[in-house]
């Protein structure tokens, strides 16, 4: 009978052992992001516009308007670059990534997470664009809102709203989803919409994700 128990509350010991190290893993970094490693960029709102060259910037950083609009053209590549940090003049700025999808089924080659930081009560949204041979605009109908609460900042995973376009680009009533740099589409683009948030920060990880 003793012996038997001893097998029991050892058997219990090691299911709580496993399943707060598998609690861990999915806990990722405790702030909602996946743990590891991961390419950071920040997109940091300025008063006032920048006049310094930042072509080729591999800081990790693109500098928007506090307030208003800003286009940051996207450059497919095999690594993630800044290549154009400005974006506050009337050029834009320019980032450059990997495909996200090149079969376009919906599972990405890799995620990004964001988070807004800063003084609280900012925020921002950011539409996923690009034009179709005929010059026409086409914008996604799924926008990712980063909004600076107060307390911890939690990242949430915006891949769905980065990396696609989501529109009826062929007008069969239907919603098509177009992955970045997919033929269909050309110039692809995020539209940032700052409306006073100072830092939205993205991080692209090595891990997939599902969209419908």
């Amino acid at each position: 009978m003793e012996e038997t128990l001893k097998r029991i509350v050892s058997l219990v010991i090691t299911l709580v052992l496993a399943f707060s190290t598998t609690s861990m893993a999915f806990a990722g970094t405790g702030n909602g992001a996946p743990s590891g490693a991961h390419y950071n960029l920040n997109i940091i709102g300025v008063s006032k516009g920048k006049t310094a060259s930042m072509d080729s910037n591999n800081g990790g950083r693109i500098f928007v308007p506090l307030y208003g609009k800003t286009s940051i053209g996207l450059r497919e590549g095999s690594t993630f670059q800044v290549i154009d940090g400005n974006g506050t003049d009337a050029n834009g700025a320019s980032f450059q990534l990997p495909n996200p999808d090149p079969n376009n089924d919906g599972v990405t080659e890799y995620s990004v997470w964001a988070r807004a930081l800063g003084k609280p009560g900012g925020s921002s949204t950011t539409t996923t664009c690009a034009t179709d041979l005929d010059g026409a605009l086409w914008c996604s109908v799924y926008t990712s809102v980063l909004v600076r609460s107060k307390g911890q900042s939690q990242f949430s995973d915006i891949s769905k709203q980065l990396l696609y376009i989501y529109a009826d680009i062929d007008a069969d009533g239907t919603i098509e989803r177009v992955p970045l740099f997919d033929s269909a589409l050309q110039n692809y683009f995020w539209s940032y919409d700052n409306n006073g948030l100072k830092l939205a920060q993205l991080r692209f990880y090595d891990v997939s994700s599902t969209v419908p």
